[in-house]
């Protein structure tokens, strides 16, 4: 055993100088890629024996990943995060097949069924597209999306230090940039212009960076005022809460104020616990009172001719203008365009992905705004439900609707049934993030991105792992577990 142990000695020393050597070769003739060779065979290292630390160390990266495009293929992709998610999948394909199936709880549950049924009608809507390259591309990452973040993420998350500790890991960062975009702001006086580029390179716009913001919002409020949690975690969350705060306010990303308005209203419903019956009663009544005065209320929208501006009032005023304001106009534009789509193929589409390079076409010159384009570079249908609908047919925005529907109704139980106030909480906090999403979806759709993808699909994994492991567990089975795990690690 000691000639064993003194063996690994000149083992590891050897290998250790030779890589020293190796790498002096290299550098002497320019080459620095060597130096890359330990963190590549950490990964691969995670890959083998870690790869819940390696989903973990993803969401760490992921808001401080950059887009890199090549404009000659016309394909882009996130850097680190991609390649690493895209390894992720392949590792998982193969277990399933080694292992011989996946957990049948999760398996079974109507929010995975929702998302099979979601993948599996994309994936015959790839056959069928317009662009099969570029279907094919969107495809696989939905796939390298949904696999690390809501099937691995679920098994993950079956520890509540995990969804914390996921939360966390995405949060930090996001800090980071958020501190990053508002110095960059300071030095151009916070002015409404610049402030779509700021955020740059991390986010692409102003919009997308509002999104992520909204999301997370309501769970650091949660954490904040939260009794369960001790007076210092309850600070620290406090300072990241007033950061995030004062980032959305000078994203002027009106759809993320909106999204954050119904998330808080949506708290009040399920704080004061009002019936379904009545929400969707008074959802109706709201509807058929829109149907009978839709022409004055249009005509009321069309004389409001306040543009999106740096004051905060004006900018809320702007919200309803459709008469002059370029981005609301074009909006409406990309929405007739998607609906125009969906009219010429409304049971498959045009394929997933495929909307901002077949779209031009279907513009009205009478629509068309100052910022309007036929070269397919900015953006897409700028909504979650018609986006799909354009794109992948009727069953495209359906089952992404069942999706919603399963996964607000799972957490919703969750949080009446709940045996202990950990799974209660996580729960409410998790499903109002949600709300914030789905609501914000109705104006703009980022989950082609892993900037979104990444805590959308992880807070739906969130949702089913409570559901599944710790709805029915108490207080004290959900900590023992916990410092089992820790003791193990």
């Amino acid at each position: 055993m000691e000639r064993l142990e003194k063996y690994k000695f000149y083992i590891i020393y050897g290998i250790s100088i030779l890589f020293i050597l190796f790498n002096c070769y290299l550098i002497a003739h320019e080459r620095f890629w060597g130096l890359l060779a330990p963190l590549a065979i950490v990964l691969l290292l995670m890959y083998i024996f870690s790869l819940d630390k390696l989903i973990l160390l993803i969401t760490f990266l992921t808001p401080l990943a950059v887009n890199y495009k090549n404009h000659e293929l016309g394909v882009g992709i996130s850097l680190p995060t991609e390649p690493l998610m895209a390894g992720v999948l392949v590792l998982f394909i193969l277990r399933i097949f080694m292992d011989g199936g996946y957990n049948r709880k999760i398996l079974n549950h109507p929010v995975t069924i929702a998302i099979i049924a979601n993948l599996v009608w994309l994936f015959i809507t790839v056959i069928t597209s317009e662009i099969p390259f570029v279907s094919i591309k969107f495809m696989l990452a939905r796939l390298w999306f949904v696999v690390p973040f809501f099937f691995m993420g679920v098994i993950i998350f079956r520890k509540y230090k995990n969804i914390k500790l996921f939360l966390w890991l995405y949060a930090i960062p996001l800090g980071a940039i958020i501190i990053y975009t508002l110095s960059n702001h300071a030095m151009l006086g916070f002015d409404k212009p610049s402030s779509n580029m700021v955020m740059k390179p991390f986010y692409n716009d102003h919009t997308a960076y509002g999104a992520i913001l909204a999301m997370f919002i309501p769970i650091f409020l949660g954490f904040s005022f939260n009794r369960q949690f001790t007076k210092r975690y309850r600070m620290i969350s406090l300072g990241i809460l007033t950061v995030m705060v004062i980032g959305i306010i000078f994203s002027y990303s009106r759809a993320a104020w909106i999204s954050v308005f119904f998330g808080a209203v949506s708290y009040l419903l399920i704080y004061f616990r009002i019936k379904f019956k009545y929400i969707l009663s008074g959802v109706l009544v709201l509807a058929g009172l829109f149907y009978l005065f839709q022409f004055q209320l249009i005509d009321k929208l069309e004389k409001n001719k306040q543009d999106s501006s740096t004051d905060f009032m004006e900018h809320i005023q702007s919200i309803s203008n459709i008469s002059s304001d370029a981005s609301n106009l074009e909006r409406i534009n990309r929405w007739n365009c998607a609906i125009r789509l969906f009219n010429e193929r409304p049971v498959f589409g045009w394929g997933p992905g495929t909307y901002q390079f077949v779209y031009a076409p279907f513009q009205r010159s009478k629509e068309k705004t100052i910022i309007s384009t036929n070269a397919g570079d900015m953006g897409n249908a700028h909504s979650e439900y018609i986006g799909p609908l354009s794109e992948s047919g009727v069953l495209g925005m359906l089952t992404f609707i069942a999706i919603m529907i399963a996964v607000l109704y799972t957490g919703l139980r969750v949080y009446k049934h709940a045996k202990n106030p950990q799974t209660k909480f996580m729960s409410l906090v998790i499903v109002i993030a949600l709300i914030t999403y789905f609501t914000h979806g109705l104006l703009n759709n980022f989950l082609d991105t892993d900037k979104a993808s990444v805590p959308f699909w992880g807070f739906i994994g969130i949702i089913v792992a409570l559901d599944v492991f710790l709805k029915d567990k108490t207080k004290e089975e959900v900590d023992k577990e916990d410092n089992v795990v820790e003791k193990k690690e």
